[in-house]
């Protein structure tokens, strides 16, 4: 059985709109449902639409598909949010579980098929989308590698094929394209070195909205430079974690008598919060909801 979802939209229409304004709208993982209120809270008071987004290995540690699309919804109308969000399915390599979230009412979802061959990377990401157009969900895929570590996995850097790109996107229909082109998950070891030569190439032939996947640490003048280039959705999760972290040891180190679970985890809130702001800001999507 399908759930309905009153308050979430498609992220096509997030991330077409942001194409057409020239602005990238920033995707957040969440670690716990406090990061879905703090996440929320930033979108509403930026004016800024929004991507809230499980990783797949994350979802059974939440609860599920269903609670997490449950308690977004209810946070959605709970806080009277206004801006447009979309609730997305991060790094699944699992057909069933890209049309569980669906189920769940899910609006968006990635197959990520990398690390087949292409035939089968095309194979597997056109099932989902086959499934996931009936409901009018989004899909993203992935193709090349993006480095570092996520959730305890580790990745060297492969670069994404142009005509591999366009090979994808077009025996697939995809929404949203994650091309690897040397971000990492997790801190970088010195300046990243993204390739816009092939980031060009690769919107040129393909035209749909690309993703960048570890997007935390790179320098503004590199964001903006892949905005410019067709990333039109932007992946943090590694900033806010940090944020968090720090927060809370600086909180409990000045606080050692402290016990009050509401004070220190309202502390890591706080920091999330402002990590989302300050990248809505830099992705140029605060006062762009309407």
């Amino acid at each position: 059985m399908i759930t309905k979802t009153k308050n979430l939209v498609p992220l096509n229409q997030i991330l077409n709109d942001a194409l057409a304004g020239k602005y990238a709208v920033g995707h957040f993982n969440i670690n716990s449902f406090q990061w879905i209120e703090a996440i929320l809270e930033a979108a509403e008071e930026e004016q800024s639409p929004v991507i809230i987004a499980s990783s797949d290995r994350l979802v059974d540690y939440l609860g599920g598909f269903r609670l997490i699309a449950s308690v977004v919804n209810q946070m959605i109308e709970e806080k009277n949010i206004t801006v447009p969000v979309a609730l997305h399915l991060d790094h699944s390599n699992c057909v069933e579980r890209c049309i569980a979230a669906i189920d769940a009412g899910y609006t968006s979802v990635m197959i990520d098929g990398s690390h087949y061959p292409l035939e089968k990377n095309i194979q597997v990401t056109k099932e989902v989308v086959d499934y996931a157009k009936r409901y009018g969900v989004s899909v993203e895929a992935e193709v090349g590698t993006v480095g570092g570590n996520e959730d305890g996995m580790i990745a060297g850097i492969i670069y994404a094929d142009p005509l591999d790109c366009l090979r994808l996107v077009g025996e697939t229909g995809i929404d949203a394209l994650a091309a690897a082109l040397g971000s990492v998950h997790g801190p970088y070891q010195g300046e990243p070195k993204l390739g816009f030569k092939e980031m060009k190439e690769i919107f040129e032939k393909t035209k749909v909205p690309l993703v960048l996947h570890g997007a935390s640490g790179i320098p503004t003048y590199q964001i903006e430079k892949a905005i410019e280039l067709g990333h039109a959705k932007i992946n943090i999760n590694t900033e806010c974690l940090q944020a968090w972290t720090k927060a809370v040891r600086k909180f409990l180190n000045n606080n050692k008598d402290t016990y009050d679970v509401k004070s220190i985890l309202l502390t890591g809130k706080a920091a999330v919060k402002q990590i989302v702001k300050e990248k809505m800001r830099e992705f140029k999507s605060s006062n762009k909801a309407g």
